[in-house]
């Protein structure tokens, strides 16, 4: 039996690339942009470096915390953009490493490299026990040390960059899942960790306005990567093509993006459609929780700072 999960909010839904996220479109391009992969080495990682390297980037980085798998991705990415201009660079790095977390940004900072625009891809995802409580702690913990401290410690160097230009436009895509509002059988830890780093970049973004740090979060599909290969038979889900969140992820790191921003989306609905029924934009003006993550059934609520008389 083949399971697929669809939730549509267009009424087109895409199983692989097309014209209006494709990356060779003039409105998209990257050129004179430094991009940064985490867990860029296989899967889907590469394809995005693929994508961002067909708009045009000057310099594309993969990380990683295999060195040798890195290092064969950039052989890959030279000899088939040879003469497309971009620059490609692998660095091992562990983003549950705090202290490899901090090197890579001290070597990007001695080259004097700015990065642009940078994808959180690298996850830990291991199978869990159907039964949830039967997760033992350290696999939770595990979890949420690379999916949420990790990444989270990535934000805040990529933001705080001290060779970033004042007024400069940075661009943040975060890779996240189904699994944040979609029961996943064996999935828990990694569900609930890439929910908590997803709000958290919602938090992230009411205080970043998207003119200073654009960030947007999505489903990439259903991709046979080697993580997926670990956890499900090939022949139980009906798999996605990898150039949809590959393309999507450049169009996520363009201003055409702007109006997602800090929201949470899957990357088969139809960007023009959405971006054109009234009911959506509606929801994005007036409900701040709308397509982030938060408590199903409730739209935002008003909180008043206590004035000192009530303090008292």
């Amino acid at each position: 039996m083949t399971i697929s999960y669809k939730l549509k909010l267009a009424p087109t839904y895409h199983r692989d690339t097309y014209p209006s996220i494709s990356p060779t479109k003039p409105s998209l391009t990257q050129t004179g942009k430094t991009i940064l992969i985490t867990g860029g080495g296989d899967g889907i990682g590469l394809e995005i470096a693929r994508s961002f390297a067909k708009a045009r980037a000057s310099r594309i980085i993969i990380v990683g915390r295999r060195a040798g798998l890195l290092d064969e991705a950039v052989r890959k990415l030279r000899d088939e953009f040879q003469s497309g201009g971009t620059e490609f660079m692998a660095h091992q790095t562990d983003i549950g490493s705090d202290t490899s977390i901090s090197s890579l940004w001290e070597f990007l900072h001695s080259q004097n490299i700015l990065v642009h625009v940078i994808v959180f891809n690298a996850t830990h995802m291991i199978p869990n026990p159907p039964d949830t409580l039967s997760t033992a702690k350290n696999e939770l913990m595990d979890a949420f040390n690379v999916n949420v401290g990790g990444n989270f410690v990535m934000a805040a160097n990529f933001v705080k960059q001290a060779l970033r230009p004042a007024g400069t436009q940075l661009f943040l895509v975060n890779i996240s899942t189904l699994a944040i509002h979609t029961t996943v059988p064996t999935m828990a830890s990694y569900g609930v960790s890439k929910a908590a780093f997803t709000g958290l970049l919602g938090r992230i973004a009411n205080d970043c306005p998207a003119e200073d740090v654009q960030i947007i979060s999505f489903h990439p599909g259903a991709l046979y990567s080697e993580g997926a290969s670990k956890i499900l038979d090939k022949d139980t889900l009906d798999w996605d093509e990898f150039a949809l969140p590959a393309d999507f992820s450049v169009w996520a790191a363009s201003p055409e993006a702007a109006w997602l921003h800090g929201r949470f989306v899957w990357a088969h609905w139809d960007v023009d459609e959405l971006r054109s029924d009234p009911e959506v934009l509606k929801r994005l003006e007036e409900e701040k929780g709308y397509l982030m993550v938060g408590v199903q059934g409730l739209t935002a609520a008003t909180i008043e700072p206590m004035s000192d008389a009530k303090k008292n």
